[in-house]
C-alpha cells in the first residue's frame, strides 16, 4: 500500500467514525400485537373504560344492521333494525354483550361522571340534543333523556369539571357551550367567540376542539391553529396563546391529536403544565381530498408550557406523519401515538396511507431521541378508529370505518369490526423481576383529597428505590382522534420509597390537593420503577 493510499484510507475511516459518532439514534421497535376479538359485531368508534373493567363501544345507528343482534329478537323502536350499535367489552373474559340505542349517537361526546357512570351528549339527527347515561352492571343498558341539552351537540367536547359537572362544547355550526347536570330548567348555553374565530369557511377545522381543565380552574381550549386559556365561570378569555408555528389546522377534518402532558403534584402545588399537540393535515387537504387529491399528512407536534409567563411553542418532527392518530398517556408518563393515515384527511372515503406503526414519546428524553417507532399493526386503523388504555397496561384498539355504511368489499379499507390489544414493551416478559405489583390500597378504595396514603407493593427482582413513582390517569372518553378528560398525575412521595421485608415496599404519596388539578371520581393508580408500571389499581377521589 502507497503512502497516499494509506493517507486516505485512515481519512476514510476517521470519517466515518466521525458519521457513526454524530448519527441519530436508530428508533427502537417494540411492543406487540393480539387480535382479541375477530369481530364484535360493530366498529368501534366511540370508547370508554369503565371502572369495572369493562369497555363501552359504539358506532351509529343508521350504519344499517350491524353483525350482532339485540337480545331476545328486540328491534330499535320505529325501526326494522334488530342490531345493535353499542356494544360492551368484559376485558377479563374477552366476552361481548350487546346493548341497545334508541337515537343516533354519531360523532358524539362524553366523559365518566364522578360516581362511574358514563354520560354522554349528543350526536346525529334525532340525537342531537340527547343525553345517554349507562350506569357500570351486569344488566345495565343506556337510558335516553330527551332534549336534555338546549343546543344541538354533534362533533362537540365534553369535559369533567371540579364541581362534578361536564362542560360541553361546541359543535357543527354551534359556537356556544353548555353544562350538564343543568343548575335549572332555565339554564341557557353561553357564546364563545372563539369558536367562530378558529371557524374556516365551509371546512371548519375546529370541531372536537382540544380541552384540558388547568390547575388554576380555567380551561385551555384549542381549536385550528391557536389557543385560549378561558373562564368558563365568567364566559371570559383569560389569555391569548400564540398561534402554533406554521399556521397548519390541527382539528376536525384537518385531524391531529392532542395531550396534557403529566402533571407533576410537588408540596401541592403542579409548577409546570404543558400541552402537546401532533398531526394532523395541512391546509387545503380536506378539500383536495373531496377532489382526489390526497396530502401528505403533518409531521410536526407543537409543545408548549401555558404555565410560562411569555410561552412559546417549541415544535419536534414525528419520524411518521399522521393524520385521524391517536394519542394515549401511558401509566410510565410516555406519550403513544397511534392510528391513524399518513395522508389525506378525516372524512368519507378521505384517508390514504394508513399508518401501521405506533411511535412512544418520551417527553423528558433528550431531544431528538423522543420518539421510538414500535412493531406494526397487520390492521389498518384509519378514519373512526379508537384507543384506549386498560388496567394492564395494554391499548385497546378498535374501529376504522371511512364509509357512511357497513362496506366489507370492493373498497380500499373495508370497515373493521376486530379488536386488538397492543402491549408496550413495558410488557415484555423479560422485564417481570422488574415489575411492580400492588397490595394495597386493594382496587376500588377511596382516597381523599390532598391526604396521604400509603402504596405496599412488590417487586420480584432488585429494587432501585429512586426509580419508583406513582402514578394516576383518568379514563378517558375517545373518539375521532382525542380522548376526552384524559389527565395523568404524578403524585407527590417525597422519594419516602423503602423496603420492608424481601420482595416488599411501601411509598407514602399525597393524593392530590383539589378537584381542579383531579376532578373527583375514578382513577388509575400505579406504581412505576424503572418505567415499567404495575397493573393498576381503580382508585375513587372524593
Amino acid at each position: 500500500m502507497t503512502l497516499s493510499t494509506s493517507i486516505i484510507t485512515h481519512h476514510l475511516i476517521f470519517f466515518l467514525l466521525l458519521l457513526l459518532l454524530h448519527a441519530p439514534p436508530c428508533p427502537a421497535s417494540g411492543g406487540s400485537w393480539s387480535i382479541l376479538r375477530p369481530s364484535i359485531g360493530i366498529s368501534a368508534m366511540h370508547m370508554q373504560l369503565l371502572p369495572n373493567d369493562r369497555v363501552v363501544m359504539f358506532d351509529r345507528t343508521d350504519f344499517g344492521p350491524s353483525q350482532i343482534s339485540l337480545p331476545k329478537g328486540k328491534c330499535r323502536h320505529n325501526s326494522t333494525d334488530c342490531t345493535a350499535h353499542s356494544v360492551e367489552y368484559d376485558v377479563a373474559s374477552n366476552s361481548i354483550r350487546p346493548l341497545t340505542l334508541r337515537t343516533d349517537i354519531w360523532c358524539s361526546s362524553g366523559a365518566l361522571m364522578p360516581n362511574g357512570r358514563l354520560t354522554q351528549t349528543g350526536g346525529w339527527n334525532e340525537g342531537f340534543r340527547v343525553v345517554r347515561n349507562y350506569k357500570p352492571c351486569d344488566k345495565c343498558d343506556w337510558q335516553e333523556i330527551q332534549n336534555g341539552l338546549v343546543q344541538p351537540r354533534w362533533y362537540a367536547t365534553n369535559h369533567i369539571l371540579p364541581d362534578g359537572r361536564q362542560i360541553i362544547i361546541g359543535g357543527r355550526q354551534t359556537f356556544d357551550y353548555e353544562f350538564y347536570p343543568k343548575m335549572s330548567a332555565t339554564e341557557n348555553p353561553h357564546s364563545l367567540p372563539f369558536l367562530v374565530q378558529t371557524n374556516d369557511p365551509n371546512v371548519e377545522n375546529n370541531l372536537y376542539p382540544f380541552v384540558f381543565l388547568i390547575p388554576d380552574g380555567n380551561l385551555f381550549i384549542f381549536a385550528n391553529n391557536r389557543a385560549i386559556l378561558f373562564d368558563y365561570s365568567k364566559n371570559q378569555v383569560v389569555r391569548t396563546y400564540p398561534s402554533m408555528p406554521g399556521g397548519q389546522p390541527r382539528n376536525y377534518p384537518s385531524t391531529g391529536s392532542a395531550v396534557l402532558l403529566p402533571l407533576r403534584i410537588t408540596n401541592g402545588v403542579v409548577d409546570t403544565v404543558e400541552v402537546m399537540i401532533c398531526g394532523g393535515a395541512p391546509k387545503g387537504a380536506f378539500t383536495n381530498a373531496l377532489n382526489g387529491k390526497f396530502d401528505r399528512a403533518l409531521d410536526t407536534c407543537g409543545r408548549i408550557k401555558i404555565s410560562d409567563q411569555y410561552p412559546k411553542w417549541f415544535m419536534e418532527t414525528m419520524p411518521l406523519a399522521r393524520v385521524v392518530g391517536d394519542m394515549l398517556l401511558l401509566p410510565n408518563g410516555h406519550v403513544l401515538l397511534i392510528n391513524g393515515a399518513s395522508a389525506g384527511s378525516a372524512g368519507w372515503e378521505l384517508g390514504r396511507n394508513p399508518v401501521l406503526n405506533p411511535v412512544v414519546y418520551g417527553p423528558e428524553d433528550p431531544v431528538g431521541s423522543r420518539f421510538k417507532v414500535q412493531n406494526p399493526s397487520t390492521k389498518p386503523r384509519v378514519y373512526h378508529s379508537t384507543a384506549v388504555l386498560l388496567r394492564d397496561g395494554r391499548v385497546l384498539v378498535g374501529g376504522s370505518n371511512p364509509h357512511d355504511k357497513y362496506v366489507f368489499t370492493d373498497v380500499i379499507y373495508p370497515t373493521e369490526l376486530s379488536l386488538e390489544a397492543f402491549s408496550p414493551s413495558y410488557l415484555d416478559s423479560n422485564l417481570v423481576t422488574l415489575r411492580p405489583n400492588i397490595i394495597l390500597p386493594k382496587t376500588n378504595s377511596k382516597i381523599r383529597y390532598g391526604k396521604g396514603l400509603a402504596i405496599r407493593f412488590t417487586v420480584s427482582g432488585p429494587v432501585n428505590l429512586n426509580m419508583v413513582s406513582v402514578t394516576m390517569i383518568s379514563p378517558s372518553f375517545n373518539t375521532h382522534s382525542f380522548s376526552m378528560n384524559q389527565r395523568l398525575l404524578v403524585l407527590d412521595s417525597s422519594n419516602s420509597t423503602k423496603s420492608v421485608g424481601q420482595s416488599y415496599y411501601t411509598v407514602d404519596v399525597i393524593a392530590p390537593p383539589s378537584g381542579n388539578i383531579a376532578p373527583a371520581g375514578y382513577y388509575l393508580l400505579f406504581v412505576v420503577h424503572k418505567e415499567i408500571p404495575s397493573p393498576g389499581v381503580w382508585v375513587q377521589i372524593q
